[in-house]
């Protein structure tokens, strides 16, 4: 039984890591803390595996946990040292090739997104990735006016932050 929910367990982690490792890259700075936060999310996903009812989708799960592990320990550290920005980091993630317009474009993106608080960079960061409002009030725990509400004000952040 154990063997089959490790199994179970692993082959989900191995068909969404992506999810991690964008979370991680929202919320890290460098490779080690890029490395350290992935540890941290997958050992949490391990921990609250067995209570996964399968009431939503794993990918949904798995972002509210992800989610919350990165929210959380960032909050908990107190001191925050300003690293050097990672580049080049390769995951198993297939990416498209783009020109240099749409690279400084996701740089420019990437780095208001860090300058807006936990909640906000989450939200925004499944908005991003297509989802619902549902599927965003479901994952951030908040009602779906709640999260219209919440990502009207992040996208009017964002926008005072890209064009000051």
């Amino acid at each position: 039984m154990k063997k089959e929910l490790e199994h179970s367990f692993v082959q989900q982690l191995e068909k969404n890591q992506n999810i991690v490792h964008k979370i991680c890259r929202l919320y890290t700075h460098d490779r080690e803390s890029h490395n350290d936060l992935f540890q941290e999310i997958t050992i949490q996903l391990w921990r609250a595996y067995p209570k996964f009812r399968g009431d939503s989708k794993f990918s949904t799960w798995m972002y509210r946990v992800a989610l919350n592990t990165a929210i959380t320990l960032y909050r908990k550290s107190k001191r925050r040292i300003q690293t050097q920005d990672y580049e080049n980091i390769s995951f198993k993630i297939q990416a498209e090739e783009y020109n240099d317009t749409t690279e400084q474009q996701l740089e420019l993106m990437y780095a208001a997104l860090k300058e807006l608080n936990d909640i906000d960079k989450a939200l925004v960061f499944l908005y991003l990735e297509d989802k619902s409002y549902k599927e965003i009030s479901q994952t951030l725990g908040i009602s779906e006016i709640n999260a219209r509400v919440k990502m009207n004000r992040a996208k009017e952040k964002l926008r005072r932050i890209l064009n000051p």
